[in-house]
Protein backbone atom coordinates (compact mmCIF):
# COMPACT_ATOMS: atom_id res chain seq x y z
CA UNK A 1 0.00 0.00 0.00
CA UNK A 2 1.53 3.40 -1.10
CA UNK A 3 1.53 5.95 1.91
CA UNK A 4 -1.68 8.79 1.58
CA UNK A 5 -1.86 12.32 1.28
CA UNK A 6 -2.84 12.47 5.06
CA UNK A 7 0.34 9.85 6.15
CA UNK A 8 2.79 11.70 3.69
CA UNK A 9 1.96 15.87 5.27
CA UNK A 10 2.44 13.37 8.94
CA UNK A 11 5.82 12.84 7.78
CA UNK A 12 6.90 15.61 6.56
CA UNK A 13 5.85 17.83 9.73
CA UNK A 14 7.38 15.41 11.85
CA UNK A 15 11.14 15.31 9.66
CA UNK A 16 10.41 19.07 9.55
CA UNK A 17 10.03 19.53 13.48
CA UNK A 18 13.01 17.98 14.37
CA UNK A 19 11.44 16.62 17.59
CA UNK A 20 11.01 13.02 18.15
CA UNK A 21 7.92 10.95 16.39
CA UNK A 22 5.05 9.16 18.31
CA UNK A 23 2.85 6.80 15.89
CA UNK A 24 -0.02 5.61 17.12
CA UNK A 25 -1.69 2.58 16.05
CA UNK A 26 -5.16 1.99 15.89
CA UNK A 27 -6.49 -1.70 16.16
CA UNK A 28 -9.84 -3.73 14.72
CA UNK A 29 -13.63 -1.27 15.15
CA UNK A 30 -11.41 1.67 14.99
CA UNK A 31 -9.92 4.62 12.48
CA UNK A 32 -6.68 6.60 12.53
CA UNK A 33 -9.02 9.56 13.70
CA UNK A 34 -9.91 8.08 17.24
CA UNK A 35 -6.41 9.46 18.77
CA UNK A 36 -6.86 12.72 17.82
CA UNK A 37 -7.40 13.70 22.00
CA UNK A 38 -3.65 11.67 22.40
CA UNK A 39 -1.90 13.32 19.51
CA UNK A 40 -2.87 16.96 20.66
CA UNK A 41 -1.57 15.47 24.14
CA UNK A 42 1.81 14.22 22.59
CA UNK A 43 2.02 17.07 20.26
CA UNK A 44 1.85 20.27 23.14
CA UNK A 45 4.67 17.55 25.39
CA UNK A 46 7.04 18.47 22.30
CA UNK A 47 6.65 15.26 20.11
CA UNK A 48 5.84 14.76 16.32
CA UNK A 49 2.21 12.51 16.15
CA UNK A 50 1.11 10.37 13.40
CA UNK A 51 -1.60 8.17 12.49
CA UNK A 52 -0.99 5.67 9.90
CA UNK A 53 -3.98 3.69 8.52
CA UNK A 54 -4.42 0.07 7.81
CA UNK A 55 -4.28 -0.33 4.19
CA UNK A 56 -7.61 1.43 2.71
CA UNK A 57 -8.91 2.41 5.68
CA UNK A 58 -11.64 5.25 4.65
CA UNK A 59 -11.14 8.50 5.77
CA UNK A 60 -14.02 8.82 8.20
CA UNK A 61 -16.28 6.68 10.27
CA UNK A 62 -19.41 7.90 8.29
CA UNK A 63 -17.32 6.44 4.69
CA UNK A 64 -15.83 3.36 6.51
CA UNK A 65 -19.91 2.34 7.21
CA UNK A 66 -20.94 3.39 4.10
CA UNK A 67 -18.43 0.59 2.86
CA UNK A 68 -17.70 -1.91 5.33
CA UNK A 69 -16.00 -4.01 3.18
CA UNK A 70 -13.26 -1.97 2.59
CA UNK A 71 -11.84 -3.09 6.11
CA UNK A 72 -12.05 -6.43 5.11
CA UNK A 73 -9.04 -8.97 4.61
CA UNK A 74 -6.19 -6.85 5.77
CA UNK A 75 -3.80 -9.50 7.55
CA UNK A 76 -1.39 -8.23 10.33
CA UNK A 77 1.50 -8.26 8.13
CA UNK A 78 0.07 -5.91 5.49
CA UNK A 79 -0.56 -3.59 8.87
CA UNK A 80 2.56 -3.95 10.23
CA UNK A 81 4.61 -3.71 6.45
CA UNK A 82 2.97 -0.29 6.05
CA UNK A 83 3.48 0.84 9.48
CA UNK A 84 6.85 0.13 8.90
CA UNK A 85 7.00 1.90 5.61
CA UNK A 86 5.97 4.79 7.42
CA UNK A 87 8.35 4.64 10.05
CA UNK A 88 11.19 4.24 7.16
CA UNK A 89 10.60 7.66 6.39
CA UNK A 90 11.01 9.29 9.74
CA UNK A 91 14.52 11.16 10.12
CA UNK A 92 14.02 9.87 13.68
CA UNK A 93 13.54 6.90 15.49
CA UNK A 94 9.74 7.29 16.78
CA UNK A 95 8.17 5.78 20.07
CA UNK A 96 5.06 3.40 19.55
CA UNK A 97 1.88 3.64 20.87
CA UNK A 98 -0.73 1.15 20.17
CA UNK A 99 -4.01 -0.35 21.14
CA UNK A 100 -5.88 -3.96 20.98
CA UNK A 101 -4.55 -5.56 18.12
CA UNK A 102 -2.87 -1.92 17.34
CA UNK A 103 -1.09 -3.17 20.51
CA UNK A 104 0.20 -6.28 19.29
CA UNK A 105 1.39 -4.52 15.72
CA UNK A 106 3.17 -1.82 18.16
CA UNK A 107 4.74 -4.62 19.62
CA UNK A 108 5.89 -6.90 16.24
CA UNK A 109 7.56 -3.55 15.11
CA UNK A 110 9.37 -3.15 18.21
CA UNK A 111 10.43 -6.96 17.63
CA UNK A 112 11.77 -5.63 14.39
CA UNK A 113 13.82 -2.88 15.82
CA UNK A 114 12.26 -0.27 14.95
CA UNK A 115 10.79 1.63 18.11
CA UNK A 116 12.69 3.69 20.65
CA UNK A 117 9.93 3.30 23.33
CA UNK A 118 6.73 1.26 22.72
CA UNK A 119 3.29 1.35 24.59
CA UNK A 120 0.87 -1.71 24.23
CA UNK A 121 -2.45 -0.71 25.20
CA UNK A 122 -4.75 -3.69 25.98
CA UNK A 123 -2.39 -6.00 22.96
CA UNK A 124 -3.85 -8.45 20.66
CA UNK A 125 -2.78 -12.28 21.31
CA UNK A 126 0.82 -12.89 19.78
CA UNK A 127 2.05 -16.87 19.27
CA UNK A 128 3.39 -18.00 22.94
CA UNK A 129 0.69 -15.97 24.81
CA UNK A 130 -1.30 -18.85 25.64
CA UNK A 131 -4.55 -17.80 27.97
CA UNK A 132 -8.17 -17.80 26.75
CA UNK A 133 -10.33 -16.47 29.23
CA UNK A 134 -14.04 -17.30 29.21
CA UNK A 135 -14.73 -13.27 28.49
CA UNK A 136 -12.70 -13.78 25.17
CA UNK A 137 -14.25 -16.85 24.05
CA UNK A 138 -17.69 -15.17 24.18
CA UNK A 139 -16.77 -12.20 22.83
CA UNK A 140 -14.90 -13.12 19.67
CA UNK A 141 -15.51 -16.83 19.56
CA UNK A 142 -18.51 -17.37 17.68
CA UNK A 143 -16.45 -15.18 14.69
CA UNK A 144 -13.63 -18.00 15.26
CA UNK A 145 -15.53 -20.40 14.82
CA UNK A 146 -17.13 -19.22 11.37
CA UNK A 147 -14.98 -20.07 8.42
CA UNK A 148 -16.65 -17.66 6.86
CA UNK A 149 -14.98 -14.65 8.97
CA UNK A 150 -11.89 -14.61 7.67
CA UNK A 151 -13.02 -12.86 4.44
CA UNK A 152 -15.01 -10.36 6.34
CA UNK A 153 -15.61 -7.50 7.55
CA UNK A 154 -16.83 -7.89 10.90
CA UNK A 155 -19.08 -5.41 12.45
CA UNK A 156 -19.61 -5.60 16.31
CA UNK A 157 -23.50 -4.96 17.75
CA UNK A 158 -24.05 -2.60 19.87
CA UNK A 159 -24.62 -5.67 22.64
CA UNK A 160 -20.99 -7.26 21.41
CA UNK A 161 -19.05 -3.77 21.51
CA UNK A 162 -21.29 -3.16 25.18
CA UNK A 163 -19.95 -6.79 26.53
CA UNK A 164 -15.98 -6.78 25.03
CA UNK A 165 -15.59 -2.95 24.87
CA UNK A 166 -17.44 -0.55 27.25
CA UNK A 167 -18.98 -2.98 30.27
CA UNK A 168 -17.03 -0.63 32.64
CA UNK A 169 -18.78 2.32 31.39
CA UNK A 170 -22.09 3.85 31.88
CA UNK A 171 -25.14 3.73 28.92
CA UNK A 172 -24.78 6.83 27.91
CA UNK A 173 -21.04 6.80 26.97
CA UNK A 174 -21.33 3.02 25.81
CA UNK A 175 -23.98 4.12 23.16
CA UNK A 176 -21.86 7.73 22.35
CA UNK A 177 -18.72 5.60 22.08
CA UNK A 178 -20.31 3.07 19.63
CA UNK A 179 -22.33 6.12 17.78
CA UNK A 180 -18.61 7.80 17.47
CA UNK A 181 -16.63 5.37 16.60
CA UNK A 182 -17.27 1.81 16.10
CA UNK A 183 -16.33 0.47 12.38
CA UNK A 184 -16.18 -2.69 10.64
CA UNK A 185 -13.09 -4.79 11.11
CA UNK A 186 -10.72 -7.07 9.48
CA UNK A 187 -11.73 -10.79 10.57
CA UNK A 188 -8.86 -12.00 8.53
CA UNK A 189 -6.63 -9.87 11.51
CA UNK A 190 -9.22 -11.61 14.39
CA UNK A 191 -8.64 -15.41 13.14
CA UNK A 192 -4.63 -14.77 12.70
CA UNK A 193 -4.62 -13.59 16.69
CA UNK A 194 -7.61 -15.94 17.96
CA UNK A 195 -5.34 -19.13 15.54
CA UNK A 196 -1.93 -17.85 16.71
CA UNK A 197 -1.42 -20.77 18.64
CA UNK A 198 -2.60 -23.25 16.56
CA UNK A 199 -0.85 -22.08 13.27
CA UNK A 200 3.27 -23.11 12.90
CA UNK A 201 3.03 -20.06 10.11
CA UNK A 202 1.10 -17.40 11.65
CA UNK A 203 1.87 -13.87 10.67
CA UNK A 204 0.70 -13.23 14.68
CA UNK A 205 3.99 -13.42 16.47
CA UNK A 206 6.61 -11.13 18.18
CA UNK A 207 10.33 -11.24 17.79
CA UNK A 208 10.58 -10.38 22.04
CA UNK A 209 14.69 -11.50 22.04
CA UNK A 210 15.44 -8.57 19.99
CA UNK A 211 17.87 -6.64 21.91
CA UNK A 212 17.25 -3.58 19.70
CA UNK A 213 13.95 -4.05 20.54
CA UNK A 214 13.78 -1.05 23.30
CA UNK A 215 11.68 -0.21 26.52
CA UNK A 216 8.23 -1.63 26.53
CA UNK A 217 5.18 -0.66 28.80
CA UNK A 218 2.32 -2.77 28.81
CA UNK A 219 -1.07 -1.20 29.98
CA UNK A 220 -4.17 -3.34 30.57
CA UNK A 221 -7.34 -2.15 32.05
CA UNK A 222 -8.82 -4.00 35.21
CA UNK A 223 -11.86 -4.92 34.04
CA UNK A 224 -11.21 -5.21 29.81
CA UNK A 225 -13.00 -8.50 28.86
CA UNK A 226 -12.01 -8.35 25.19
CA UNK A 227 -8.27 -8.50 26.79
CA UNK A 228 -7.75 -9.19 30.07
CA UNK A 229 -5.39 -8.86 32.51
CA UNK A 230 -3.99 -13.12 32.26
CA UNK A 231 -3.23 -12.10 28.11
CA UNK A 232 -1.69 -8.87 28.87
CA UNK A 233 0.40 -10.46 31.54
CA UNK A 234 1.57 -14.14 29.53
CA UNK A 235 2.43 -10.88 27.02
CA UNK A 236 4.36 -9.05 29.61
CA UNK A 237 6.32 -12.51 30.98
CA UNK A 238 7.24 -13.08 27.70
CA UNK A 239 8.46 -9.89 27.10
CA UNK A 240 10.36 -9.62 30.05
CA UNK A 241 13.01 -12.11 29.43
CA UNK A 242 14.60 -9.30 26.60
CA UNK A 243 17.53 -7.05 27.74
CA UNK A 244 15.12 -4.11 27.48
CA UNK A 245 13.28 -2.37 30.24
CA UNK A 246 9.44 -4.17 30.07
CA UNK A 247 7.32 -3.26 32.56
CA UNK A 248 3.65 -3.69 32.96
CA UNK A 249 0.59 -1.48 34.87
CA UNK A 250 -2.96 -2.18 35.43
CA UNK A 251 -5.62 0.66 34.54
CA UNK A 252 -8.32 0.70 37.28
CA UNK A 253 -11.68 0.04 36.77
CA UNK A 254 -10.97 0.53 32.82
CA UNK A 255 -12.60 -1.40 30.28
CA UNK A 256 -11.08 -2.11 26.39
CA UNK A 257 -12.20 1.73 25.25
CA UNK A 258 -9.84 3.63 27.96
CA UNK A 259 -8.06 5.05 24.58
CA UNK A 260 -11.46 6.97 23.91
CA UNK A 261 -13.66 6.95 26.54
CA UNK A 262 -13.88 10.32 29.19
CA UNK A 263 -10.76 8.36 31.19
CA UNK A 264 -8.42 8.34 28.08
CA UNK A 265 -6.05 11.40 29.30
CA UNK A 266 -5.08 9.21 32.85
CA UNK A 267 -4.46 6.47 29.70
CA UNK A 268 -2.37 8.82 27.86
CA UNK A 269 -0.36 10.69 30.25
CA UNK A 270 0.69 6.58 31.66
CA UNK A 271 1.55 6.51 28.50
CA UNK A 272 3.61 9.70 27.38
CA UNK A 273 5.45 9.57 31.03
CA UNK A 274 6.53 6.40 29.98
CA UNK A 275 7.91 7.62 26.39
CA UNK A 276 9.34 10.53 28.01
CA UNK A 277 11.26 8.38 30.24
CA UNK A 278 13.66 7.15 26.94
CA UNK A 279 13.00 9.35 24.33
Amino acid sequence: MAISERERSEIEAANASGTTPVVFIHGLWLLPSSWANWTDVFKQAGYAPLTPDWPDDPETVEEARANPNALAKKSLKQVADHTAEVIGELEKKPAVIGHSTGGLLAEMLAGRGLSAATVAIDPGVFRGVLPLPASVLKGVGPFLVNPRTRSRAITLSYDQFKYGWTNALDENESRRLYDTYHVAGSGMALVQMGNANLNPWTESKVDTKNPDRGPLLILDGEKDQTVPWAIANAAYKRQKRNSGVTEIKQMPNRGHSLTIDDGWREVAETALAFVKRFT
